[in-house]
This record gives C-alpha cells, structure tokens and sequence, in this order.
C-alpha cells in the first residue's frame, strides 16, 4: 500500500480530532451534569426518557387538574353549608306557619320572613366563584342559573350536565353539580306526599306556602282552610327532601375532597419515582465522568503529541 504525506497528515488530524471530540463531550456532560445529552449519546437511554419526561409531564397535569378541582369542590361545600344553614332557617317558619290558631297578621308576618329566607336561597343558588362563573349552572357558567319572574316564580334555566374534571389517567370527577341536582330534586328515599307523588321542588314549594300564608283565613269556610293549611304541610314535606338531598350532595364532595387527597398522595410518589427514573437513566456518574475526562485528556494531549511530531516528517525524510 502507498502512503503520502497528505495521507499521512490526514489519518494524524483524524485521531486528533476524535480524540478532542471524546473529551469536549465529556466535559459537556461534567458541565451540564446529564450523561445523556443528545440521542447519540446513548438511543436507549434517550427513548426511555422522552417516555419518562411524557409521563411526568401527563402527571404534573393531573396534579394542577386535581388543585382545580379541589378549589371547585370546596367552593360549592362553602355554598351548600350556607344552603343548609337557610334550609334549617326556614323549618321553623313552616311549622310555626302550619299553626291553625294563627291570626291572618302573624301569618302575613310569617310569609314575609319566608319570602326573604326564599330570596336569600336563591342568591346562594346563583353563587358565582372569584372568576364570576356561577356555581350551579353546570356547563352555562356565564349565566345566572335561577331567575325571578314579575310574579315571583322561580324557575331554572341552567345546564343540565354536572361540569367535571379528570384528576387521574382513569378517574373523571364531577366538580360543579346543576341547580337542578340541588334544589329541584330528592334523595332515593324522599318523604312523599299523601298521593304517592314527591315534591322536589323547593323554591315552587315554598311560593305556594307563601301565597297560602299571605291569604287571610278569617271567616273563610273549612274547604279553603284545609288547602291552605296543605299547601304549607306540603311545603314542609319538601323542605325535609331538599334537606336530605343538600345533605347527600354535601356528602359526596366531602368524599371527593377525601379521594382527592389520596390521590394526591399517588401523584406525589409517581412524581419521585419518574425523578429518580430520569435521574439514573440521564444524570452523569460523575466518578465514571471525571476518570473519563482525565483519561481523553491524556489521549488527546498524546495525539496533539503525535501529530506535532509527524508533521515535520516526510518520506523524503524516511528514504533520504
């Protein structure tokens, strides 16, 4: 085989240049303390941590989704505690309303005190959260759910699907429950009425009880009195349901707070893991990496060497 000078030259700038290579992506990795920095570096290592960082990534989403929800769900508690309180408020004017011996004045009274409890219920049923969307609209948060009419009706106008949030890969939680879930509905178990039907309807309930205490009872025949005094009984039977029913929604955002935690407690182990994943498969050794950088330091110093002394030589040299 023939070998020139140039050849020569070549095959010495080759190893230096390998070997100033071997120890800048060395100090690359001292510097930036990961042992993968490139694919190149190792494709293995690479893959596995786009798969880590993904599913780290996917988790931190959950986390912020679960922080979400917890704000959320602990609002609507906040509410429903207030609800409850009104709730509770409102039973003893019924009963004290179901009293026949009643004057036509003190049950005027009686009707206005239920009036304001009814208005401030329907306050509370249009809550909004601190971003102004309201609370029990379900998926039509930009609008009041409830709305007065001239007459005083009350009727819903919200959504009618619970808004929900996924707070882990398999589990969607709802996070904001409807008007009508809340107010206009009744447990498994509800208290009936004597024909068998269920009034779940609060705020329609309670206008009739208002209208029936508002109307005078003085010298009105037994017929007019008797469907008065059902219409507040009525009333009270569904005061109990709404009670009941506010009750289970309030049990089920205090379970959900609860698996929220726990599922906390999941995300916060997955997120040490994925970290001590990616750390032992990217981070540098860095005994491993210090040896190696003394030892391309030494390889690179004797093919800086090498080539110095080569580049005075020649086969002129070598034949003369």
């Amino acid at each position: 085989m023939r070998l020139s000078t140039s050849m020569i030259y070549q095959q010495n700038m080759s190893s230096v240049l390998d070997a100033q290579s071997d120890w800048q992506r060395i100090g690359m990795q001292l510097a930036s303390g990961k042992r993968v920095i490139n694919p190149s570096d190792d494709p293995l290592a690479a893959t596995q941590l786009v798969s880590l960082k993904q599913a780290q990534s996917q988790n931190d989403q959950y986390t912020m989704a679960r922080g979400y929800a917890r704000q959320s769900i602990s609002i609507e508690e906040s509410v429903l505690q207030q609800v409850t309180s009104t709730l509770q408020k409102i039973k003893p004017v019924l009963v004290d309303g179901g009293n026949g011996t009643k004057s036509d004045a003190d049950r005027a009274s009686l009707a206005t005190q239920l009036e304001g409890l009814r208005d401030q219920l329907l306050n509370l049923a249009n809550s909004a959260d601190g971003n102004g969307r309201y609370i029990f609209a379900g998926y039509n948060t930009e609008k009041a759910p409830y709305t007065k009419a001239a007459d005083g009706t009350v009727s819903y106008g919200g959504g009618g699907l619970p808004l929900e949030q996924q707070v882990d890969a398999s589990r969607t939680m709802t996070v904001g429950h409807t008007g009508d879930s809340v107010f206009n509905s009744a447990t498994s178990s509800p208290v009936k009425e004597p024909d068998g039907s269920v009034q779940k309807d609060i705020f329609a309930a309670l206008d009739k009880a208002i209208d029936a205490l508002n109307t005078p009872i003085a010298g009105a025949d037994q017929a007019t009195k008797d469907a008065l005094q059902a219409d507040v009984d009525a009333a009270n039977r569904c005061l109990r349901n709404s009670i009941d029913n506010v009750s289970q929604v309030r049990a089920e955002l205090g379970t959900n707070l609860k698996e929220l935690d726990t599922l906390d407690t999941i995300g916060s182990e997955r997120e040490i893991t994925y970290k001590t994943r990616i750390s032992d498969t990217q981070d540098v050794d860095w005994y491993q990496a210090i040896s190696d950088y003394s030892l391309r330091q030494v390889s690179l110093q004797a093919a800086y060497k090498a080539f110095n002394d080569m580049q005075g030589m020649s086969l002129f040299q070598v034949i003369r």
